[in-house]
């Protein structure tokens, strides 16, 4: 009664409490809004990125997926696990290439920047073309090529990272598809055969890949599917993740 405006402050103060809901806490809320500030945001897939024709990520950069400065701090083996990790739970392919073996691979793509590559189908396989466009590699399938030449649009691409090769020694791979053409179990067969044609130790292997090149008239595409068979690539893989054979 002495102070009527002092009361009725105090009883808006206790209407706002009133309307909070059950369990809140001012004090709560901070605490739940520094715990995310201070998780580590290893991944930051999506920004400032743009879309070229096809909807394949234009200059899809490392940095434009993952936080280069934080996980620089950690060891080769660490990455490998959280790049894994985080690309399992994603219907893509993805790898972690050592850096001998992408060197391997860079230097032979140099050299030959396109390949003839089969695909089991049903009814037998259907051939790809992949080209090497810097680090990038594009799958085009034969028959789109011939029928649209060079506007033929890539149906996969994988996308090779080498900025921490030469500090841990590893370089990470993913990829984009057009989920109309490819599965990732077909986008996988199509990334493993890299591994088997580029990184190979066999020299018959590789010198199917130079004479498509450089002898393309000599060039004979049941060798291709008889490389295939034998390494047994045709056959279904784990979901996923590109297989380290070679």
């Amino acid at each position: 009664r002495s102070s009527p405006d002092v009361f009725e402050s105090r009883m808006e103060k206790r209407n706002e409490v009133k309307k909070q809901p059950v369990g809140y806490s001012s004090q709560g809320e901070f605490i739940r809004c520094m715990e995310e500030k201070a998780r580590p945001i290893f991944f930051a897939e999506g920004l400032g990125t743009k879309t070229s024709k096809g909807g394949f990520t234009k200059d899809k950069t490392l940095d434009s997926i993952l936080n280069v400065e934080m996980v620089k701090e950690k060891s080769s083996e660490e990455i490998k696990q959280i790049w894994n990790q985080y690309f399992s739970a994603k219907d893509t392919v993805y790898a972690v290439i050592p850096a001998e073996k992408f060197d391997l691979v860079w230097k032979r793509a140099q050299e030959c920047p396109s390949f003839l590559y089969a695909l089991p189908r049903k009814e037998g396989y259907e051939f790809f073309v992949g080209q090497w466009s810097g680090t990038e590699l594009h799958f085009t399938s034969l028959i789109n090529i011939q029928t649209q030449g060079e506007t033929a649009p890539s149906q996969l691409v994988l996308y090779h990272y080498p900025e921490l090769q030469k500090e841990k020694g590893i370089v990470l791979m993913t990829a984009e598809m057009d989920s109309k053409f490819l599965v990732v179990r077909e986008a996988q067969c199509l990334a493993n055969q890299v591994q088997l044609f580029y990184a190979t130790d066999r020299s018959e292997t590789y010198k199917l890949v130079e004479t498509f090149n450089h002898r393309s008239s000599e060039f004979k595409y049941m060798s291709v599917i008889a490389e295939l068979e034998q390494s047994g690539l045709g056959q279904e893989l784990r979901p996923g993740q590109v297989s380290d054979k070679s």
